[in-house]
């Protein structure tokens, strides 16, 4: 029998790296994405795109080991930027679970699919924290907190973005170590910028949820701040947020690990914003978290 699932890549809009220490972060899903097809085999195996090794084959057999099925080949088509910040290996993730899931004839719940997710994303990234995961499996906008999960967001008016690839990607472990490694040089420093990263998501969820686009646009501003603040910034993601900005963004952050990868746009017309930074030399494009029905309204 053959099983296929989808997971949608993600982008953090406040509250990346705090939220790996219990702190709320604010993710969505975007069109970008992975498909997954499995099928029963006599051993593990799997290809992304023209891609295959033994880290890829490890996290398989760690997702069928958290869902207890035995061998499968699986074969992944990825439209998300991999190792951009945009939450690829999660919605490969995703898409391989519920690819596993579909080819036994199973339904799929919340809980077995993030935690196949989750047992996948620990091959790559040591200790995730669950958003990329929780975002690749709702591909809506989300509240998350480690304790707490997955909180739908009510989004008043859609969020136009422009995402753009600010220079090669970095390893999310690194990124995650190097924090850590700032926690213990400097913990008076790391502290202060994990309680000002959670004030802001928590504003940013207010801002959300009243249409407040600009207001939103400026705490992202703030969060890129602080993240700078914590060495996790460089050149490239600084003159993508600036190009942005120039161009008429509310506001600009990098969005995942940093280091490198994705930086998005916060925007009314998402036109010229991509048009500037493509002029510039990025690669970007345009996506959009719609609005939501408020909590008991009818469709």
């Amino acid at each position: 029998m053959t099983g296929t699932g989808r997971g949608n890549g993600k982008t953090l809009l406040l509250g990346e790296h705090a939220v790996v220490y219990g702190m709320p972060a604010i993710a969505a899903g975007i069109r970008l994405g992975a498909v997954a097809t499995a099928v029963r085999g006599d051993a593990f195996a799997l290809r992304v795109g023209a891609h295959a090794g033994p880290e890829l084959r490890a996290a398989l057999e760690a997702a069928a080991g958290a869902l207890g099925v035995g061998p499968h080949r699986v074969e992944v088509e990825a439209s998300v930027p991999l190792g951009s910040g945009l939450g690829g290996s999660a919605a490969i993730g995703v898409a391989v679970a519920r690819a596993l899931l579909s080819a036994q004839g199973e339904a799929e719940t919340p809980e077995r699919v993030l935690t196949a997710a989750g047992a996948w994303e620990k091959v790559f990234h040591g200790n995730p924290s669950g958003v990329d995961a929780a975002a690749a499996y709702s591909g809506g906008c989300i509240y998350f907190t480690k304790a707490a999960g997955i909180e739908p967001l009510f989004v008043a008016v859609p969020l136009r973005l422009v995402v753009c690839l600010a220079g090669p990607p970095a390893s999310t472990k690194e990124m995650v170590e190097s924090v850590q490694r700032l926690g213990e040089r400097r913990p008076d420093l790391l502290a202060k910028s994990l309680s000002g990263i959670e004030s802001l998501v928590k504003n940013a969820r207010l801002c959300i949820e009243a249409g407040d686009v600009r207001g939103l646009g400026q705490l992202m501003n703030y969060n890129q701040m602080l993240l700078s603040g914590m060495f996790l910034s460089t050149p490239e993601i600084e003159r993508a947020c600036a190009v942005a900005r120039e161009s008429g963004a509310l506001g600009a952050k990098l969005t995942g690990a940093g280091g490198g990868g994705a930086v998005i746009a916060l925007c009314e017309d998402t036109a010229p914003i991509e048009a500037a930074l493509k002029s510039d030399g990025f690669s970007a494009f345009s996506t959009e978290i719609g609005a939501s029905l408020q909590p008991g309204a009818e469709p």
